[in-house]
């Protein structure tokens, strides 16, 4: 009589709602008849599992299912049909947990100083189709059985040095032992460097040759049954090619995986991506967006959480530590055992629950709002991680202040100018990100998000006309457009910044009243309804081929972006912007100048600016 699957020495056996075993087993034999079971716990036999009949075995096949063996053991069991005896030890009922990714659920941190003791009860099925305790590295990958291994290496992987091997399983493996009480075991399944296209469920059938066949292979090798699943994956695929299919492929990875183990609804939780040095800048956008995709999978996947990481230390340009695995499974472990038992046994990973701007001294505040947070949030040092983008990068804070479960992010941007940019949190590959709660819980990574309502607007003009300075005007209200622009003699201006700023040439006038004009250029693919957006530190007046638009004779410091706003119609074609700005006797410095399309429809908002045309500066 041989086993071939369900049954092995010190394994772990799927306990069901009822808290007992409904093992199924397999095997060959060369005796026909009725498969017996006796039940040994310690050395004493379990009299309810003496002389029962489990199963079948014909024509060389055998076949059973052992229920109601209660959580816990060690057991002993002996299998017989007639003559031919089976005996498998140690075996033990708890939950038993899939582990998949690439990478960082393979281990690849290094040992700490103070290595996870290991519990007996927590079992791990090793990829050499072994099990046994629970003991990095438990990707033995140098012993597999599965095909996959060897031909995604190359050759079959050489045992790596002592030191090295941690990933998350036996650390939530242990902390799942903690919470539940019951023993636990870990089926390894991961494999560095793997993308979501290697994962397909639609290579099932290719068995051990596919990574989705080996795991399918695994499970059913131990019974087909399993309490859930924790995945570590992304890092593959972070390119413009996969990243826009990352949220459909992970969709129908849990989709297969429930089906294949039986269970509609089995827990999932999933890492959101960490960090990663020395990666080209152009990875940044699929990077966080595959972070930010893996953020909301909770949204759309049912009985599933991700869990952050990005506070972790590393080991190396990629790889959480061996320490910081430990943590890293712990948070793992917590977030299964939410998915299971309710906010009773405590709370979901943090998550982003609302954004709003608020105004301080001129200045734009992004206040976030994080949901599921214990206690309060809190930094070691200086709060770190967020970051307000716009079209000149993500520098545009000074100061992040922790309040409770909230955060607020101090600008260096006027509020309208806020509300055109976005908030994230873990902007870039590679960000210094240290904010947790009471418990020791990372923030997410998210981001793009919007700070403002989205709008059709152009960027600020930073390349202009400009003319000598001309006599006083006042406050500009008899000022008429001159008749011919070529008589002030302009000179073609490009500006460093936002700013059209001509302060050192005012300064030099001394408090001296004086008229400038900025002239500008710009063309329409289509006929729109648009908006002057000024921003101005002295009386002003605007026109727009030809006609007046604007007025302001009350201009004073400071020069606020989006200060004046004129609306009107422009035609397909080209048209000419003229802004006469008075120099407020010495106290102006010069203006800032965008477009803003009015007539966008806001689904058009939504999908972005390649859904609608805008006008061109020329």
């Amino acid at each position: 009589m041989i086993i071939e699957a369900g049954l092995f020495n010190h394994m772990v056996l799927q306990r069901n709602s009822k808290n007992v075993c409904e093992a199924e087993f397999s095997g060959t034999c060369g005796t026909n008849g009725a498969v017996m079971v006796a039940v040994m716990k310690g050395k004493k036999a379990m009299k309810v599992f003496s002389g029962i009949k489990v199963g079948t075995a014909s024509r060389g096949k055998m076949r059973g299912r052992i229920i109601g063996l209660p959580a816990g053991g060690p057991y002993n069991i002996q299998l017989s049909v007639k003559n031919e005896k089976a005996t498998i030890g140690d075996l033990l009922v708890g939950d038993v947990w899939l582990l998949g990714g690439q990478s960082n659920m393979q281990g690849c941190g290094l040992f700490p100083k103070k290595r996870l003791a290991a519990d007996p009860l927590v079992r791990a099925f090793y990829m050499d189709d072994r099990w046994a305790v629970a003991k990095d590295p438990v990707h033995n990958m140098w012993e597999c059985v599965d095909q996959v291994h060897i031909d995604l290496c190359g050759m079959r992987p050489a045992k790596p040095d002592a030191g090295w091997g941690v990933c998350p399983g036996p650390a939530f493996a242990n902390e799942m032992r903690r919470l539940t009480k019951v023993p636990q075991g870990i089926i390894a399944c991961g494999h560095g460097g793997t993308s979501m296209t290697q994962w397909d469920p639609a290579r099932k059938n290719e068995g051990g040759k596919s990574l989705y066949g080996a795991l399918v292979r695994r499970l059913n090798k131990n019974g087909g049954r399993v309490a859930g699943m924790i995945w570590y994956q992304g890092c593959s695929d972070a390119n413009p090619n996969d990243v826009k299919l990352y949220t459909q492929k992970m969709k129908t990875l849990i989709s297969s995986l429930r089906r294949d183990c039986g269970d509609k609804e089995l827990p999932v939780a999933i890492v959101q991506i960490a960090r990663v040095v020395g990666w080209s800048p152009e990875t940044a956008v699929p990077w966080n967006s595959v972070q930010e995709q893996e953020r909301l999978l909770p949204k759309v996947i049912s009985n599933f959480a991700t869990v952050p990481a990005v506070d972790l230390p590393l080991d190396d340009c990629i790889h959480i530590s061996g320490a910081g695995q430990y943590v890293l499974g712990v948070r793992l472990a917590n977030a299964i055992n939410v998915i299971r038992n309710g906010r009773k046994a405590g709370l979901p990973p943090i998550a982003l629950k609302k954004v709003r701007i608020e105004t301080v001294r001129g200045l734009g505040v992004a206040v976030v709002e994080f949901e599921n947070v214990a206690g309060g949030l809190r930094s070691a040092d200086r709060s770190s991680g967020f970051s307000i983008v716009n079209e000149n990068g993500p520098n545009n804070h000074f100061d992040i202040q922790l309040e409770k479960n909230c955060v607020r992010i101090r600008s260096t941007l006027a509020s309208d100018m806020v509300e055109t940019a976005s908030l994230h949190y873990g902007y870039g590959t590679d960000t210094y990100c240290n904010i947790t709660d009471d418990e020791g819980r990372s923030l997410p990574v998210f981001g793009p998000v919007r700070l403002g309502v989205p709008r059709a607007m152009t960027p600020f003009i930073k390349e202009a006309l400009v003319s000598p300075f001309q006599p006083s005007a006042g406050k500009l209200h008899d000022l008429n457009l001159p008749e011919n622009l070529d008589s002030l003699q302009m000179q073609k201006r490009v500006f460093a910044e936002n700013f059209l700023n001509l302060h050192p040439e005012i300064a030099s006038q001394g408090n001296v009243d004086k008229v400038v004009y900025y002239a500008f250029k710009f063309s329409c693919p289509e006929p729109m309804n648009l908006a002057l957006s000024l921003g101005y530190d002295g009386p002003v007046k605007a026109w727009v081929d030809g006609k007046q638009i604007f007025h302001d004779p009350n201009g004073i410091n400071p020069a606020t972006p989006a200060k004046g706003m004129a609306k009107f119609s422009a035609a397909e074609g080209t048209h000419e912007i003229v802004v006469a700005l008075g120099t407020n006797n010495g106290a102006a410095w010069g203006i800032f100048v965008k477009l803003e399309r009015l007539d966008v429809k806001k689904s058009q908002l939504i999908k972005g600016k390649e859904s609608y045309a805008m006008p061109k500066f020329l």
